[in-house]
This record gives C-alpha cells, sequence and structure tokens, in this order.
C-alpha cells in the first residue's frame, strides 16, 4: 500500500462510518496565539471540544500537514520528522472509548492487514474502561499495557486547550530489530515498537495555569502518523526507506554523488537534507517567511540546518530547491497549494540559501578557531560571548554552534550565551526609553494614572488632568511657557502606536489653554499628550475639555486607509506571500514596509499604482 492509497483508504473508511472529510488546514494556525505551527490534526477543531461552536456533523475526519519543533537535533534518525501528516477521526460529542478503539482495530487489521500479533497497546495507569474494550476485541491481556501521564495522557496542542488520557497502537518491528532484551516493549527507545495511533480521549480543558476542567462532553481525537504507518504496512523500518522519501534520497544523492546506505554519518546527513527540504516547501508554500522571530525563525533555521548537513556531504553551492522541486513533484496532487506556489518557493529558497552560504563559510572558519584554541588549552567549552560574537556579529545561529560543538566533543555555555543576549535587550530597551523634546520623560518607575481612549467615536470629551509631567517628575501646576506633558482621566488624542502618528489639538480649562503638539502612548495603559501651556495655567484635578484637530486626523485616516488597499495591491501584483513588515501613517504621507524577494520593476509599480 502506498502513501496516496493508505490516505484514500482511511478516508474513505471514516467516511463511511458517517464522518465529514475535513482538508487540511494550514501549517499556520487561524486565530490561535498560543501556537506557531498547526502541530496535531485537532488544532483546527478546538472550538468544537470547547464548546465554542457547533459542527453541521459531529463525525470529523482529515489527514492534516502538521509541524513539530520539539526534536528537530534529532532529525536524521530512523524516526524523528519535522513535517509529517496526520490522519485522524474525530467525535465532537458524540461517539467515545468502545467506538474509537473497535474502529482503529477494524482499520489496521482488515483494512491494512497488519497482523494482530504484532500490535500492542498501551493505555492510561487507571484507565480500566479501556483496558475493558481492547481485551474484549481480542487484544491478549499481555499486550494491553499501561503508562503515566508522560506517554498516555496527551495535549493540549499549545499552552492551553483540550487534553486527556489517550491509548496507543504501537507495531512491533520483531525481536531482531531492537535491543534484545527480554523486556523490551512499546516505548522502549530502541526502536523495536513504533506508536502508529494515539487515540486521545478529550475530556478536559487546561488553562494557562495547568489547571484541568472537565469539558462540557466527551470527545474522540485520534491521530495516525501517516509516515509511520506506511513504514509498518510496508515491513520498513524507517521512515526514510519508504517511498514518501526515496525520491528525495535519491535526489540528495544524486547532487552530492553519494550513495545512501553505504555510511552512517552520511545516511543521517541525507536524511536531514531530505527531511528540512521538504518541511521547508510546506512552511513556506504556506506563507512562512524566513525572519529572526517567530516561525519565521524556524524557518531560517531549518534551512540553516539542512545547508549545514549539505556542506558535510560536499554541497558547497546552494542546492536546496532540487530538494524542493522533487516535494513539490512529489505531493503537489495531495496538497495543490505548494504547486501554485511553486515559482515564489523556489526563489525564496535560493535567495535565503544563497544569503546563508558566505556567513556559514565565515562561521565554520570561526569554529574552526575556536575549537582548535580550545585544543590548545585543553578546554572544552565554547564561551557565552563566543558564541554570541557568532551570532551577533557574523549571523551564526547559537543552535548550529551548539550542534557543531556537540560533534567536536566540545560544550556552549548557554547560560553565558542567554546572559550576553539579556544585556544585548537592555541596550535596546535602553534606546527606546520616551522622551519629550528633551524636558519631560516618562521613565519605567514612574508610577502614572492611565488613560481611557474614546477617540474612535469622539474627537472631543470633557476630562480631568490626572497627570503633569515635567523632567521626569510628576508636578501639581504648569504655567505659560510651559513644556510639559499631561494625562487624561479620558482623552480622544490618538496616541502614537504601530507606525501611526498621534494627533494634536487642544486641551482647554478655566484657567488655561494648552497645545498639543505630540500625543504618545507609553504602554497600552497610558496616553501623554506632549505640548506648551500658551495661555494661563493648568492644574492637576482641573475640569478640561480635549480638543483633537479634526482636520489632521481625517487626513491620518485616509493614509491608514490607503495602507490597506497598498497592502491588497501588493499581493494581487505579487503575490499572497506579501506581509507588513512597518509602516508610517502620517497626515501628509504614509510609508508601507513590506517583504518581498526583489526590488520591484518599473511595471510592477505601476501596476500596483
Amino acid at each position: 500500500m502506498t502513501s496516496d492509497e493508505l490516505r484514500n483508504a482511511y478516508l474513505d473508511f471514516f467516511a463511511e462510518k458517517g464522518h465529514d472529510i475535513i482538508p487540511s488546514a494550514s501549517l499556520i494556525p487561524h486565530g490561535d496565539p498560543t501556537l506557531l505551527f498547526t502541530s496535531a490534526g485537532m488544532v483546527q477543531f478546538k472550538d468544537y471540544f470547547l464548546g465554542r461552536t457547533v459542527p453541521a456533523n459531529p463525525r470529523l475526519a482529515s489527514c492534516q500537514k502538521c509541524f513539530r519543533m520539539t526534536d528537530i537535533e534529532s532529525v536524521g534518525d530512523a524516526s524523528h520528522l519535522t513535517f509529517f501528516e496526520m490522519l485522524g477521526n474525530f467525535s465532537i460529542g458524540d461517539y467515545f472509548k468502545k467506538e474509537a478503539t473497535a474502529w482503529a482495530w477494524e482499520f489496521v487489521t482488515e483494512r491494512l492487514k497488519l497482523p494482530p500479533e504484532r500490535l500492542w497497546v498501551t493505555i492510561y495507569l487507571d484507565d480500566d474502561e479501556s483496558f475493558q474494550y481492547w481485551k474484549d476485541i481480542g487484544v491478549p491481556e499481555a499486550r494491553i499495557l499501561r503508562f503515566g501521564e508522560k506517554d498516555n495522557f496527551w495535549g493540549p496542542a499549545g499552552d492551553t486547550g483540550p487534553c486527556g488520557p489517550c491509548s496507543e497502537l504501537h507495531y512491533d518491528f520483531g525481536e531482531e530489530v531492537g535491543c534484545g532484551k527480554p523486556d523490551c516493549k512499546p516505548n522502549c527507545e530502541c526502536g523495536r515498537f513504533s506508536e502508529i495511533w494515539n487515540l486521545v480521549f478529550t475530556q478536559y480543558n487546561q488553562d494557562e495555569n495547568g489547571q484541568r476542567t472537565p469539558l462540557p462532553r466527551t470527545n474522540i481525537d485520534t491521530g495516525m502518523g501517516l509516515e509511520r504507518t506506511v513504514e509498518a504496512i510496508t515491513g520498513k523500518t524507517s521512515v526514510y526507506e519508504t517511498e514518501l522519501f526515496a525520491p528525495l534520497l535519491e535526489r540528495v544523492a544524486r547532487l552530492c554523488g553519494k550513495k545512501y546506505g553505504i555510511e552512517k554519518e552520511t545516511d543521517v546527513a541525507m536524511r536531514v537534507v531530505a527531511e528540512h527540504g521538504r518541511g521547508i516547501t510546506f512552511l513556506i508554500g504556506d506563507g512562512v517567511i524566513p525572519s529572526n522571530e517567530g516561525r519565521g525563525y524556524v524557518l531560517r533555521r531549518l534551512l540553516r540546518r539542512a545547508a549545514l548537513f549539505g556542506r558535510r556531504l560536499g554541497l558547497d553551492r546552494p542546492f536546496l530547491t532540487e530538494v524542493a522541486r522533487v516535494s513539490i513533484e512529489h505531493m503537489g496532487h495531495v496538497y495543490p497549494e505548494i504547486t501554485q506556489r511553486e515559482d515564489f518557493i523556489l526563489k525564496l529558497i535560493e535567495v535565503e540559501e544563497t544569503r546563508f552560504e558566505e556567513t556559514l563559510s565565515t562561521g565554520l572558519e570561526l569554529l574552526d578557531g575556536i575549537t582548535a584554541d580550545l585544543a590548545k588549552k585543553g578546554k572544552s567549552e565554547i564561551s557565552g560571548k563566543q558564541a554570541f560574537k557568532l551570532y551577533d556579529t557574523h549571523g551564526f545561529p547559537v543552535e548550529i554552534t551548539r550542534e557543531i560543538a556537540r560533534e567536536r566533543g566540545v560544550t556552549v555555555d548557554e547560560a553565558g550565551f542567554e546572559q550576553e543576549m539579556e544585556r544585548q535587550r537592555e541596550r535596546a530597551r535602553a534606546a527606546h526609553k520616551f522622551e519629550l523634546k528633551g524636558t519631560v520623560r516618562v521613565g519605567d518607575s514612574l508610577d502614572i494614572k492611565t488613560s481611557c481612549f474614546v477617540g474612535y467615536n469622539n474627537l472631543e470629551c470633557s476630562s480631568t488632568i490626572v497627570d503633569l509631567l515635567v523632567a521626569d517628575k510628576s508636578v501639581k501646576t504648569i504655567k505659560e511657557g510651559q513644556e510639559a506633558g499631561i494625562i487624561l482621566s479620558s482623552t480622544p488624542f490618538y496616541g502614537e502606536m504601530g507606525g501611526q502618528v498621534g494627533d494634536t489639538g487642544e486641551i482647554i480649562g478655566s484657567s488655561g489653554r494648552f497645545s498639543v503638539s505630540k500625543t504618545v502612548r507609553v504602554s497600552p495603559d497610558i496616553i501623554v499628550h506632549q505640548g506648551e501651556v500658551i495661555r494661563g495655567s493648568i492644574s492637576v484635578g482641573d475640569e478640561v475639555k480635549a480638543i483633537v484637530d479634526v482636520e489632521r486626523r481625517l487626513d491620518i485616516a485616509r493614509n491608514h486607509t490607503a495602507t490597506h488597499l497598498l497592502q491588497m495591491a501588493l499581493r494581487q501584483v505579487l503575490g499572497e506571500h506579501v506581509q507588513q513588515r512597518g509602516s508610517l501613517v502620517a497626515p501628509d504621507r504614509l510609508r508601507f514596509d513590506f517583504s518581498h524577494l526583489e526590488a520591484l520593476t518599473r511595471e510592477q509599480v505601476e501596476k500596483v499604482s
């Protein structure tokens, strides 16, 4: 059975059981800030499990693209992957343990024809109900094992969300594959057993503090790893021996002029290049762009790790586009988005890999010098300062420094590196302290009141002076000709934020008038009105009228709208990969920073305009 046949067999089986077949969601989770990536099939169904929304059919099934970074440094062995496909069937308050276990056993033994004697079951420690269901199906008691929370409790996906005890199906490759110990059993690290299917009995919701409360109703969330299951079906002992990876490894072998299966270190490097090359293709296909943070950093790290292992194969020029081409050729019929975005995927990989080549050469040369010097001194640790200099000055990721160091028998002072990183963050924070024309400054420790912003619906309002700031200090009164900052109990003035300039206008009281030349938001709850007293005096506690310059605000609003129109035009002309990277919205102009691989041509500029 091929991977295509397995996907179809699984989805057809659960369609027969009354499930709606749901397409794979993007690797970028929609509306879930707790997750960087879609890491399981249940992610797109989270709101169903939590009872926030109700599906048209409580029975669902899918083949979901997934991405996990937890084991990236283990990629290269026989089983670990960053990108993988997860087959899953889900019950939203409908069937539960009895049906889930019965159907799982039916599918693997009758549809996949896996020998029952090679299948083992694990359950949660006190789950006697699951134990009885598996026993009733015909699984011998000796092959139903109990494990604790580490092995048989799943979730949540991210820091919060649905979770519960689980039961797993493990495939036994035979005694000749494993460690040979008489007590070898599922969850042994020797490789004899492979977990192919996890049945999660979703019963709880975990909050930010780790507290679990019962869900409104019990649910089923299962995940069958497609790659591992193909491995079991075909009698292979590594996912890299299956038809999913064979064409990728063939292309890598052709590029580097080496054969797969001859030498252990070469095999590991070839597997890393193949696996990461496939993962990179799907990340970019779903809209991830290389950057120094978040998803973009993960993509960049994956690409750079692949480039490093390519060097070990003798590939000293960009090569990852070739691996991506094979991924698209062999998987585009299942996930057409990578075929539709092929040109962009290949161009971005080429640009990013080419940029890193010089960094990699420089970093490897510097690391050679550092490790040679350590050997002379009889030391075995790269200092935090050295690792930070490689990162900060030469752009060499600390993860790669760590990986190379480990292979050379030395370590990295990770704590020292983090200290250097924190010093850099402190310098950045110090450089961004807020100042008012050199005379009024809001420091980190000043205890000032909060402001209520009402400016979305009102351009003037009655308010009260709650604080006056002069030269980093709160004062009671300010007089004509004096520059200061005013904090109001409520304000219609928009504070400069997110690239949009702040409002100007006036604050008028019974004893004085204040001209607002700039408004800034110094924290989510504090808005400071900068300017000068142009008549009389202003005191804390005064009742005042806050009035925004209306014409200027309308000019800003028009330019704000124009940035959204510009982004839409850029996406239409250049592609959906275009993402905002910064902006300036002022009354007289706008600037829009965006991600793209190269400078726009004159023709593209005209089309966007």
